[in-house]
């Protein structure tokens, strides 16, 4: 648990030296909990953080965040000054070392004067720690002499996927990876007519929105602000959803009164996007086997105004309850659970959290999900799978060994507006493929697998 040092529920300005110290304190926490429970996301635990101190107010959640980010996102760099000066590296550590070369970077001395043992700030500097400091402020925070993972920060043992998915565009890829990603919207067309009638509404609560570059229903915030907040959102006239995460939702182009199966459903972001495509005709079957993910899209539905959604827990992929679905929908869409390593930008910590173990774990769990999934495709029906996955073996060579166990499936190119984001590779026909650093969404990749008819 937490330790609260402050019972006051009142905002109060924090000093520097305090939100160093709740730094400190975060990450001291995600050492712990992922000593034990690795996958743990530490958004959760930020939040849980705040909550236990209701005193600290909005700027000072903000400042405390940005610098637990900058941890996350330049971990493999950080890390590699520390153990540079031959020191261990502590959450406390990467904190010191992070204030050096975070984007308003702080003097050592300065960063010393802070850690003055006062009250809610950090202990003094050791000696040791003092030495550490003023001799990594000397040193560039990347340099030629960084091993590539540490200087472009991924963890080693992607290293080989990354270089398979990216080539001689690594750097520019993991730069993009390493930014911060913007906030898009998905236009709700049940009750908002347009992209530009959204950046209308929004304007009227003092936000600046723009089209997005590629999805025709999204609109991109040009300042990041609370996108919880506004009256459009409150009547329902948009989702939170990058532009990568609409453009394959849109591959499911199922038209009203079609069946579509969204096997593995989550909160429902993309059930909400097909539904609007579907303008509530027919029926979507949401399904997952987290019932805690799939409760939480009922208010999502009820604020969108989507009527022709059912939920259902699966116990697991080959639940018995598939059987009286086999061969009838028109659709299916499987949003396979994957590394995430599409989403760094988002969830920088995913890059420290998961291992080749759990990469292993779930392609196997991947191909599960898609026999399953195949079964429930009806003759002249598609099958979309998709994830938010970089690494080639979650993608094409995923498809590849399906295609391979179910000949009466093929790759069917997507709509030729989305031309200019489709790859081939591994002998398979057209598949979409997104990055930051190319397309300024999260990192996606998607197939249209259609079951041949009889006839065929």
């Amino acid at each position: 648990m937490w330790r609260v040092r402050c019972s006051t529920a009142t905002p109060t300005r924090m000093k520097p030296a305090s939100r160093i110290q709740s730094a400190i304190e975060i990450m001291e926490h995600v050492q712990s909990i992922w000593a034990e429970q690795r996958r743990a996301p530490v958004d959760g635990m930020m939040a849980d953080y705040f909550r236990t101190r209701r005193y600290i107010g909005s700027k000072d959640r903000g400042a405390i965040s940005d610098l637990v980010y900058f941890v996350l996102r330049f971990g493999g760099a950080v890390q590699w000054h520390i153990e540079a000066c031959d020191r261990s590296v502590t959450p406390r550590r990467v904190v010191m070392v992070a204030l050096l070369f975070q984007p308003e970077p702080m003097e050592s001395e300065d960063i010393a004067a802070l850690f003055d043992g006062s009250k809610y700030a950090p202990a003094p500097l050791s000696d040791a720690e003092r030495s550490m400091l003023e001799r990594c402020a000397r040193r560039p925070f990347t340099s030629a002499e960084m091993p590539e993972d540490a200087r472009l920060n991924y963890p080693q043992w992607a290293e080989g996927r990354l270089k398979d998915a990216f080539g001689p565009d690594l750097a520019p890829a993991m730069a993009a990876l390493n930014a911060q990603a913007p906030i898009d919207l998905r236009v709700n067309t049940l009750k908002c007519a347009s992209v530009r009638d959204l950046i209308f509404a929004l304007d009227a609560d003092g936000y600046i929105g723009a089209p997005t570059p590629h999805s025709p229903l999204g609109v991109r915030l040009t300042k990041r602000l609370p996108a919880f907040n506004t009256q459009a959102f409150k009547d329902g006239q948009y989702e939170m959803q990058d532009e990568g995460s609409q453009m394959v939702a849109l591959l499911v182009a199922a038209k009203a009164g079609q069946k579509v199966i969204d096997f593995c459903a989550g909160a429902g972001g993309k059930t909400l996007a097909i539904a609007a495509t579907m303008q509530n005709k027919g029926r979507i079957l949401a399904w997952d086997v987290s019932e805690t993910r799939l409760a939480q899209m009922g208010k999502r539905l009820a604020r969108a105004g989507v009527s022709n959604v059912q939920t259902h827990v699966l116990r697991d992929e080959a639940d018995p309850f598939l059987k009286r679905h086999v061969g009838s929908a028109d659709w299916v869409l499987v949003d396979a659970p994957c590394s995430g390593s599409g989403t760094w930008r988002r969830n920088p910590d995913l890059k420290w959290r998961f291992s080749l173990e759990d990469l292993q774990e779930l392609k196997e769990v991947q191909g599960r999900i898609l026999k399953q999934a195949a079964r429930l495709v009806k003759p002249g029906g598609r099958l979309v799978y998709v994830t938010c996955s970089l690494f080639m073996d979650e993608n094409f060579h995923r498809v590849q060994q399906f295609l391979g166990g179910n000949p009466q499936f093929r790759v069917e190119a997507p709509d030729k507006m989305w031309n200019k984001h489709l790859v081939t590779r591994e002998g398979l026909g057209a598949c979409m493929l997104l990055s930051p650093h190319k397309d300024g969404t999260d990192g996606f990749f998607a197939a249209i697998l259609m079951k041949e008819t009889a006839a065929a």
